[in-house]
């Protein structure tokens, strides 16, 4: 990966104890929190930091894209070594190293994308330092992959939720933020499997499987804005190695006669096996459940 010339950043993080949902195993979402919070420490230590981008320069600091590979668990008590390097203004690489039996084991690889976002409320709009390190301001989030639909898509096999946007997913008074994206990714899962007779409980009690997350993307595409009404659809494209599936979550918002595209995400899903003469191995995914996930009937 090529960098810029511009500083690294090491930090030290823990996973939050909300994140231990199966035994002391984090979840996906929280390797994504602390890549937040590790980009967040990177802007501290070299700009101006996100509370006075916005308050000096009017500028609202806001991931836009975030791309992670997750090789190992999390725990929860686990110090995490988290490095940031810069590869173009605005651009990082992320990767989280956690100690296994005294060595330091690659937890996370990731790819984040960061935004500043002039903000019309703002109380200030200085000049910024440290332009060289900082991506160009721009008036809002947009993506050329943001395209208009007259109505939301509807595919086959997908699963619809449509909810509000409340003000503790947001930023800046305004925007849905990228972390509640990642929060909705997991939800509108936890709701298709249940949907499709997989619902998390039942395959834990049932088989002793537990769900595992090995790669996820989650990308914004166009601004969305509290209290908006967010159409979310979650579709299983391919069943991986038998094994593993991939799925696809995109979220949209209506405005007038138009319906926006404002986010996309990708997760590869499995699960594990969590007791047994098998305890750890993955589990493989008879036809039943690959009938389940396709949208057919419940295993």
């Amino acid at each position: 990966m090529t960098t810029i010339a511009a500083p690294v950043t090491v930090t030290s993080h823990r996973p939050r104890y909300e994140g231990a949902n199966i035994r002391t195993w984090i979840g996906f979402k929280h390797f994504m929190y602390i890549v937040e919070e590790a980009v967040l420490d990177w802007f501290r230590e070299h700009t101006p930091g996100a509370r006075r981008l916005y308050h000096d320069h009017g500028l609202g600091l806001e991931i836009v894209d975030s791309s992670v590979l997750l090789p190992t668990t999390l725990e929860v008590d686990d110090e995490v070594r988290a490095t940031v390097t810069p590869v173009a203004p605005g651009r990082f690489g992320v990767t989280l190293h956690v100690h296994r039996d005294g060595q330091a084991v690659p937890a996370l690889k990731g790819k984040v994308t960061v935004a500043l976002v002039a903000e019309a409320d703002a109380p200030a709009k200085e000049p910024l330092p440290e332009a060289d390190l900082l991506p160009g301001p721009v008036d809002r989030i947009v993506s050329p992959d943001a395209v208009s639909h007259k109505a939301v898509p509807a595919e086959p096999g997908a699963l619809r939720w449509d909810w509000r946007v409340p003000y503790f997913y947001c930023h800046f008074s305004d925007r849905l933020q990228h972390s509640g994206y990642v929060r909705t990714l997991e939800e509108v899962v936890d709701r298709f499997l249940a949907d499709r007779g997989l619902a998390v409980g039942r395959m834990l009690a049932e088989r002793g499987w537990i769900p595992v997350v090995s790669r996820a993307r989650v990308r914004m595409l166009a601004d969305a804005h509290m209290e908006e009404t967010v159409h979310t659809t979650f579709v299983v494209d391919d069943i991986l190695r038998g094994s593993m599936f991939d799925g696809r979550m995109d979220c949209y918002v209506t405005r007038g006669d138009e319906v926006v595209h404002t986010a996309t995400a990708r997760i590869l899903h499995g699960y594990a096996i969590s007791r047994g003469p098998l305890a750890g191995t993955v589990a493989e995914l008879d036809a039943g459940v690959v009938a389940a996930l396709r949208g057919g009937a419940a295993a």
